[in-house]
């Protein structure tokens, strides 16, 4: 995706987790559960320089063993409310991410589904996935692990720094006055380590997409022993995100470098104005010993705060690559008062002067000045040439697109006043380029009428003629059929979506080339399934084998994204156009055929 200008800005700070709030806000048992362990973690690690100093300026100087062990017992209960304190921490917070993150998947999961197919012309599946698996790890870290890090150091840095002030306020202000010199150059490298993540987590997701899409298509890609080209693509796409990586984590690592050193130069700095203080009586050694172990304190959490700071950083280029999916809009939205279609369907088609482009090639029309219409339980063909417009057709009626100009009516009402859901439920498709899911043949029939019986759905299977073959496979209808449908023939898949388009039982049918992939025999079989299927149904049939729409009222003839012919089989032909020359080259090669096979 292009980034803007601003974009770059919100790259350089860590903004873009404002966004999860919500979700965390969701949670406040978990969240004041943590934050209460926190504040006990720390309030007990800020405690123990206060037991230690009283232990070296009183505890050794009476030779008391009976006080000295008192001081040890108490550390050991301290000892013990802390490990209590910060095992809590660990489950609430831990518990957030996880929950928090459970609950971004379900949403951007949920968005991407009501997204518009122009959305998907453009993006690709494997980054979106890669999205929805490594993106949202590293927001789990954030608000789990990370933020319980960053939150408690920073509780204590801050704790640690009050109590060095009321110990000794000239020794902190030497420490104080060295804070800007190491914070500002921690935030401009965390900008870089930001900018770093960034660019990584896009490298990885590209690498990734490329990987889904070859593995998708791993019988092409063997097919024309490709192997060693896409390896060697797949294998460069690895390298630049590892080089990605290799960079973002260089630029952090020399932020803790440069953190931890700078901090603990600090802290021997002021170890050594103290003892000069101790040599002149000024404070007392344990005091310089409780003071001491503040300043440690304090440098160790900003040390970790600069570590934390790299892994937030790259939290939140993931936020912002999740949230820029959460804040795209489907193109195809229903109104705010949507149209109602009539309670009775009938399935009437209109279309009126409509022209389309996709937004992919917006200056090549699809479509252009489209008018016809369908009656009620009409059965039309369109054919012509391949680009005429034909699928284009199909996609406008299901509103995956809206015309640019012109209008498209069912029974009556513009499909873009009614709402896209209740549209689409008045129609059943079998498209040419079939879709199996990776689940059972009963689920994949099921798909067209989600709660469907058994019962309903072994019938519609019987009406397509797919239950002969899938009482042969070894679990029946509760057989796996694999991803896309790879242990079943082209025409075994063709007839599952047949069964599907049956079982959904909509009142308008949309047919492209439905009997395509099936023998001679199976096509006679399951077009006489279909033709009931197609009775008293207003049924659309795109046919590239003329054979299959013989027997349609009428025939649109397209070309150019036009409608250059409309008639029948036998007036069409009479008229020597666009249809007569495919119907004599289709009929005349299939006849050609048959002799030659007969020979």
């Amino acid at each position: 995706m292009v980034q803007s200008s601003s974009a770059d800005e919100r790259r350089r700070s860590l903004k873009p987790l404002r966004r999860l709030f919500p979700y965390i806000a969701g949670y406040r048992t978990l969240v004041i559960g943590a934050l209460i362990s926190l504040a006990i973690a720390a309030a007990t690690t800020l405690a123990l320089p206060l037991a230690v100093r009283r232990m070296i300026d009183h505890g050794f100087s009476s030779a008391s063993t009976t006080f000295i062990a008192e001081y040890f017992g108490a550390l050991v209960a301290m000892a013990a409310v802390l490990a209590a304190a910060s095992a809590g921490r660990y489950y609430f917070v831990i518990t957030l991410g996880e929950r928090v993150v459970a609950d971004i998947r379900r949403d951007v999961f949920a968005h991407v589904t009501t997204l518009s197919p122009a959305f998907f012309d453009t993006a690709q599946s494997g980054e979106i996935v890669s999205r929805l698996a490594a993106d949202t790890t590293q927001v789990k870290s954030a608000v789990g692990a990370t933020a319980s890090v960053a939150l408690r150091n920073v509780i204590l840095g801050l704790g640690a720094v009050g109590m060095m002030v009321v110990t000794s306020p000239k020794l902190s202000g030497l420490v104080i006055g060295a804070i800007p010199v190491i914070v500002l150059p921690l935030v401009a490298f965390g900008r870089s380590v930001r900018r770093k993540s960034r660019q990584a987590q896009d490298t990885l997701a590209d690498a990734t997409a490329y990987a889904s899409e070859q593995i998708g298509a791993v019988r092409t890609l063997q097919a024309f022993t490709n192997e060693r080209l896409v390896t060697g693509r797949f294998s460069g796409a690895v390298e630049a995100a590892f080089e990605a990586a290799r960079a973002s984590i260089f630029a952090r690592s020399f932020l803790t470098f440069f953190a931890i050193f700078t901090i603990f130069s600090s802290v021997v700095a002021v170890l050594w104005f103290g003892s000069r203080d101790v040599l002149d009586g000024t404070i007392s050694p344990g005091t310089l010993g409780q003071f001491l172990l503040y300043s440690v304190f304090a440098a160790g959490a900003l040390g970790a705060l600069s570590e934390v700071w790299g892994e937030l950083a790259q939290a939140a280029g993931a936020a912002e690559r999740l949230t820029e999916i959460l804040a795209e809009t489907p193109a195809i939205q229903a109104p705010a008062d949507p149209k109602p279609l009539p309670a009775v369907a009938k399935g009437a088609i209109v279309f009126e002067n409509v022209s389309f482009s996709y937004p992919a090639r917006p200056d090549r029309a699809a479509v252009h000045g489209l008018s016809f219409q369908v009656m009620p339980g009409e059965t039309v063909a369109i054919v012509g040439p391949s680009g005429a417009g034909k699928s284009t057709v199909f996609s406008l009626i299901l509103r995956f697109y809206d015309p640019e100009t012109g209008k498209i009516l069912i029974d009556g009402v513009d499909v873009r006043e009614a709402d896209p859901v209740v549209v689409r439920q008045r129609i059943a498709i079998v498209p040419q380029d079939v879709t199996i899911f990776a689940a059972s043949a009963r689920d994949n029939i099921g798909f067209g009428r989600p709660g469907a019986s058994e019962a309903e759905i072994e019938a519609a299977a019987k009406d397509a003629l797919a239950d002969e073959f899938i009482l042969r496979l070894e679990n029946g209808y509760d057989s796996q059929v694999g991803e896309r449908g790879v242990t079943l023939s082209g025409g075994q898949r063709q007839r599952v979506a047949i069964a599907r388009a049956i079982l959904r039982d909509a009142p308008i049918l949309l047919l492209d080339e439905a009997t395509s992939a099936l023998d001679a025999e199976s096509e006679t079989l399951v077009q006489t399934a279909l033709e009931r299927l197609m009775r008293g149904r207003t049924t659309i049939v795109i046919a590239h084998r003329l054979a299959t729409v013989l027997k349609a009222n009428r025939i649109l003839v397209m070309d150019g994204g036009r409608i250059v012919e409309e008639g029948t089989h036998q007036s069409l032909v009479a008229k020597g156009g666009i249809y007569a020359r495919l119907a004599k080259l289709q009929f005349e090669t299939g006849a050609s055929a048959f002799r030659g096979a007969a020979e």
